[in-house]
């Protein structure tokens, strides 16, 4: 019986991958941001990370928005401690639904959705999902529905200006037009 050396493992990395893996650190260090900032109440963040996963399915498609998204929770999992903890099962619930939702709006008329559109349904369904996984798991009482309207109201604002954020960065730059 002879040994045989098998060879070694290679991976083949294109440009998209390279892309979606700065996009995907660049969003784990705006989630460190938003995890350092004040907020009004348990949970309400500004978002900020979700700027990229606009700017990913612009560029790159459905399919790297959802790698940036799951790759900056497990990041910033990691890196802020809270790995496999309600706090991240609530993001990971919250990105999944926010996903869907997009990968359901981005289909709609361009002239009537665009990225502010797009991030406050994002922004909406983010919300929406985590206070169901919450409802769900973490508080089976129907006393959860009075976070809704606070929830909202931080969803639709959080959603307008990341939206207004990711429409300025997508938008032509005059080098562009030329």
């Amino acid at each position: 019986m002879t040994a045989s050396v098998s060879e070694p493992l290679s991976l083949r990395v294109g440009a998209d991958d390279q892309r979606i893996a700065a996009l995907a650190a660049i969003a784990i260090v705006l989630a460190l941001i938003d995890a350092g900032l004040p907020s009004p109440l348990p949970g309400i963040k500004p978002g900020l990370a979700n700027i990229v996963t606009l700017l990913a399915l612009y560029h790159l498609g459905w399919r790297a928005a959802l790698w940036v998204s799951l790759l900056r929770i497990l990041g910033a999992g990691l890196l802020l401690g809270s790995l496999l903890t309600p706090g991240f099962f609530l993001s990971l619930c919250g990105a999944l639904a926010s996903l869907a939702a997009l990968a359901l709006a981005f289909r709609l008329p361009r002239r009537w959705f665009g990225p502010v559109s797009l991030s406050i349904i994002a922004a909406f369904s983010h919300i929406a999902g985590q206070l169901l996984l919450a409802r769900l798991w973490l508080i089976p009482s129907d006393g959860i529905l009075y976070f809704v309207p606070p929830f909202a109201l931080a969803a639709l604002v959080t959603g307008l200006v990341n939206g207004i954020i990711a429409a300025r960065l997508l938008a032509p730059t005059p080098q562009q037009d030329a």
